[in-house]
């Protein structure tokens, strides 16, 4: 694993630990989100909700202006209401994709139920969410980029552009 990738990792989990004692901007949120898809949003952990804040802020500062990309950015971990992973079951998911990532995507089939539960948390989490944000009123094409936000990118630029500021 890159060193600046260890970093990234480390700076991730702090920002986990110190969100509920952040305020989140739903202020920001609102001027992208509808009522309905604002809802959904104030329901994800305040961890969660500043990530997609992050993600949405980091793409508008490189010019993109596409409200499903936008959308899409703040929503795109919205299938975690449907099973919230805990901070130590990241660090597992973490660990093991990067250790043994065969291993990690077959303990992500099934039920996120026992000691898989992260993992299918890890791999089901685009498809609840899309779900989740189709039923809410999101666009199309917002719902796709929520289902493939960990999905090859092929040649997607606005899929690409989503999973490079998750990953950065």
């Amino acid at each position: 694993m890159r060193i600046s990738r260890v970093w990234y990792r480390v700076g991730q989990f702090a920002r986990t630990l110190w969100a509920p004692l952040l305020p989140v901007d739903v202020a920001y949120a609102a001027q992208h989100l509808s009522p309905s898809l604002l809802d959904l949003f104030r329901r994800m952990s305040p961890a969660e909700q500043q990530h997609g804040i992050a993600l949405c802020k980091q793409l508008a500062s490189q010019g993109y202006q596409d409200s499903d990309l936008l959308v899409a950015a703040l929503l795109h971990d919205v299938g975690k209401l449907t099973a919230a992973p805990w901070l130590w079951e990241r660090v597992v998911v973490v660990l093991v994709e990067h250790a043994l990532p065969e291993r990690a995507a077959a303990w992500g089939e099934g039920a996120p139920t026992g000691w898989r539960r992260a993992f299918v948390i890890r791999s089901r989490h685009p498809e609840w969410g899309a779900s989740l944000a189709e039923k809410a009123g999101a666009s199309p094409r917002t719902v796709a980029l929520i289902r493939s936000h960990h999905s090859d990118p092929g040649e997607d630029r606005l899929l690409a552009a989503l999973q490079a500021v998750d990953d950065a």
